[in-house]
């Protein structure tokens, strides 16, 4: 559909849209399902075992035959064993996140993998531009989980002005309006996550689905920046007590401890109360419960003219 397009030409997808590689949602299910929709679904590799990674690859080429990806957290602990998994399984795309990918880059682009950091300075930008990355995700700090710190509206033009390869605006983008905004900021594709968590085939805990149906402008807020690593995420118990602990100066080892295991808590488990429900603030834009392919075809519908005049006008 979008052949004038250069992240869909360059991942041979249908829609230039990405699904966002969240840990404990972004699984073979709902990766396949992004696919067969049309757009590159990902496979979060988050911590995962090196073994559970490989089913999840496996399981997603049983339900697809389209294009999909995984995102490599350069912070995990298995992150060598996720890119040695990748390799074994020529995984045609690679999304990064949470540091320096250049280990990723070094490794993979021999093997003709599509390497996407997602960065949040023009600093990183160019960065992993020299280091031959294929495209970049700019994510603004309206997404969920971990963030940077400038917005995607002012990120995006900036990064599109800095690096010749692709940009994928990320942060906030959830319906029509938010895809024809990246596009006019430069970007050339979108990220999106905290929609496809509400998506049908999606397999996060119903309960977490419906904190982000219940979400409102200011239902989100953002935790942990005296770590280093803050997080957006659902307001609750939980950050109440982030809140509390660094009002009072608590040690990041302490802040950090608080937060072990609240993710899975509420992905898997459902604890909506003492969990981690990780969400963007287009949460409040999420209003239903749909399938994959859906949620797609409304971010596009009826766009493509719009969209390539805005892309002509960008690359005047």
């Amino acid at each position: 559909m979008f052949r004038n397009n250069r992240v869909a030409r360059l991942l041979n997808i249908e829609y230039p849209v990405l699904q966002g590689g969240m840990a404990w949602v972004a699984d073979a299910d709902l990766a396949a399902a992004v696919s067969n929709g049309g757009g590159l679904g990902v496979i979060a590799a988050g911590s995962m075992p090196p073994d559970v990674l490989e089913r999840q690859i496996v399981k997603a080429r049983s339900l697809t035959d389209r294009p999909f990806g995984v995102n490599i957290m350069l912070l995990s602990p298995t992150v060598d064993d996720a890119l040695e998994i990748v390799v074994k399984n020529h995984v045609p795309v690679v999304t990064t996140g949470a540091g320096a990918p250049g280990k990723v880059i070094e490794r993979l682009k021999p093997l003709g993998t599509k390497v996407i950091p997602v960065i949040a300075s023009v600093a990183q930008a160019k960065r992993v531009e020299k280091q031959g990355a294929d495209a970049v995700v700019a994510e603004g700090m309206e997404a969920g989980g971990h963030i940077g710190e400038i917005t995607t509206m002012v990120l995006v033009p900036q990064i599109v002005d800095a690096v010749d390869i692709p940009v994928i605006a990320a942060g906030g983008v959830a319906d029509k309006r938010g895809v024809l905004a990246a596009f006019s900021l430069g970007a050339e594709g979108i990220q999106v996550g905290t929609r496809f968590v509400c998506a049908t085939e999606s397999n996060a805990h119903s309960a977490y689905k419906n904190e982000i149906l219940k979400a409102r402008d200011r239902s989100t807020v953002v935790t942990g920046a005296s770590t280093g690593h803050p997080v957006r995420c659902i307001r609750n118990r939980l950050t109440r007590e982030f809140e509390r602990l660094e009002k009072a100066g608590a040690s990041v080892e302490e802040i950090e401890k608080l937060g072990t295991g609240r993710l899975r808590a509420a992905v898997v488990d459902g604890d909506v109360d003492f969990g981690s429900v990780m969400a963007g603030q287009s949460a409040a834009l999420v209003d239903k419960i749909q399938p994959a392919a859906d949620i797609i075809r409304e971010l596009f519908d009826g766009t493509q003219d719009m969209i390539e005049r805005l892309q002509g006008l960008s690359n005047r």
